[in-house]
């Protein structure tokens, strides 16, 4: 049977490796020729290639489906590697995590129990440890690799809940959830997929550097039980999306520890400082209850490469269903190390190997280092925005992003900043961000490429005031 020549055995081993070998040699070739970041493909465009596709008849060569998805994808994708992709939290990767992604992939083991994945069950539970222990959140520490932040989150809170629910055996719509406005999205979404009240999460004002308000923090705490209600969480951001801000955690944990509610550590972005020489930034993380960290933003390891961590590990058993056929009672009775009874989810990549072989080949203090070069980098390019007239640059970074904006008439100044992104964007030269701030449009720098230089910032924010100039030209001769 012919389709059995495309199984990966001992029969197909070295159709494996030379599939693979095409394929990396492609990639390598379109990163090293990759003279821009996105060749600035419109999506109707790429469309219309895509969809004229017969999926019901294969090629049936490899080579020839590589050359279709050099056309389709390699030719179009946007790179992260390049030193002029400055957009979002997404890094480059380093090779010793990307031999690992083969790896795993090829032997494709599930991580849900010890019968599925052996070796790389403990490997996961070596990794939690050491990343526990770089926190110190103590010798009753665990936790589980997960798919994102948003995922870690949603767990995290997951065990909150339940653990307020066994405490004060209230209905699940008086829980609330305190975080910064400037807290990622994903703690509001985790609100609704954990079946709390729409107005479940209270929204905590900021300070002028776009911190977490430990004032206005204990206002809304004692607002809300003098309204009858529970406060369920804290959640702190080491490292918000926008600004790269982290929360003031002591003070935090001061709060959360006198008024005995959980607290969670959303270090997501900023978990790189555990590896850095600006460690001190995450003080007072080790009191948390429950951290958030994503290998796959600041430990430059590839998607997905996520992990949840507990100060206390009897409260994963909130995570715990026993099913017969996988995961019986028996089985934790024999201290069996399933990792299914620490996750909502049951098949799960062996994602912790590339971080293993990253640690074993370059070690946390080159890693470090790397993550160090950005944050010094972004704060070169603070100064940069600083003096230059044209723009307005927001909050000096605590970790790599920058929030700014080109300077002109407000009646035409979030115009023509989303113009500059959009034409940049289109010609492909670089790709920058977005967002907005008390209700005004601003252009985003998020710098986690360690081979971006001065030099590279210093031409993204000339060709984006070009762009911006000539939009307010085209206005004048309009009007």
């Amino acid at each position: 049977m012919q389709a059995l020549s495309h199984l990966l055995d001992a029969a197909g081993a070295d159709r494996y490796r030379l599939a693979v070998a095409d394929g990396a040699q492609r990639v390598a070739r379109r990163i090293t020729s990759a003279g821009r970041p996105f060749t600035g493909i419109s999506p109707a465009r790429l469309a219309d290639d895509i969809d004229a596709i017969d999926l019901d008849h294969p090629l049936g060569d490899t080579t020839a489906a590589l050359d279709e998805l050099d056309r389709v994808y390699l030719r179009d994708a946007v790179y992260f590697h390049h030193p002029r992709y400055l957009a979002h939290l997404n890094c480059p990767v380093v090779v010793p995590a990307l031999l690992g992604e083969t790896v795993l992939s090829a032997v494709n083991s599930s991580l849900d129990t010890w019968d599925q994945s052996a070796g790389g069950t403990l490997i996961e539970r070596r990794l939690i440890d050491w990343t526990a222990a770089r926190i110190d959140l103590g010798p009753l520490a665990d936790g589980v690799f997960t798919s994102g932040g948003t995922q870690s989150n949603v767990h995290a809170l997951m065990l909150a809940r339940d653990e307020a629910l066994d405490r004060f055996a209230c209905p699940a719509d008086q829980l609330r959830v305190f975080a910064s406005e400037y807290a990622h999205f994903s703690v509001t979404k985790a609100a609704k997929l954990l079946g709390l009240a729409e107005d479940a999460v209270i929204s905590v004002p900021g300070t002028a550097d776009r911190r977490m308000s430990p004032e206005a923090l204990q206002r809304s705490l004692d607002a809300c039980r003098q309204a009858g209600l529970v406060p369920m969480a804290v959640v702190a951001t080491a490292g918000t999306t926008d600004f790269g801000s982290i929360d003031p955690l002591p003070q935090l944990a001061d709060l959360c520890r006198r008024t005995g509610v959980w607290l969670h550590v959303d270090a997501a972005y900023g978990c790189g400082l555990l590896v850095s020489r600006r460690r001190r930034l995450l003080d007072g993380i080790e009191r948390a209850d429950s951290v958030t960290v994503d290998y796959h933003k600041s430990f430059f390891q590839p998607v997905s490469s996520s992990a949840v961590l507990v100060r206390d590990r009897a409260v994963l058993r909130h995570a715990t269903y026993h099913a017969d056929y996988l995961n019986p009672k028996r089985a934790a009775e024999e201290q069996i190390p399933n990792q299914v009874d620490k996750s909502p989810q049951t098949t799960r990549r062996f994602d912790a190997l590339k971080l293993w072989l990253t640690l074993r080949i370059m070690g946390p203090d080159a890693v470090g280092a790397l993550f160090d070069a950005v944050v010094d980098l972004a704060d070169a390019g603070w100064r940069i925005l600083d003096a230059d007239p044209r723009f307005e640059v927001l909050v000096r970074p605590q970790l790599s992003t920058l929030v700014f904006r080109f300077v002109t008439a407000e009646s035409q100044a979030d115009a023509a900043n989303l113009y500059a992104r959009r034409a940049i964007a289109e010609s492909g030269e670089a790709m920058v961000a977005s967002t907005v701030v008390d209700g005004r449009h601003y252009l985003k720098l998020t710098l986690l490429n360690p081979r971006t230089t001065v030099d590279d910032v210093s031409a993204v924010l000339d060709l984006l005031a070009q762009h911006a100039e000539t939009y307010l030209g085209s206005s004048l001769v309009a009007a």
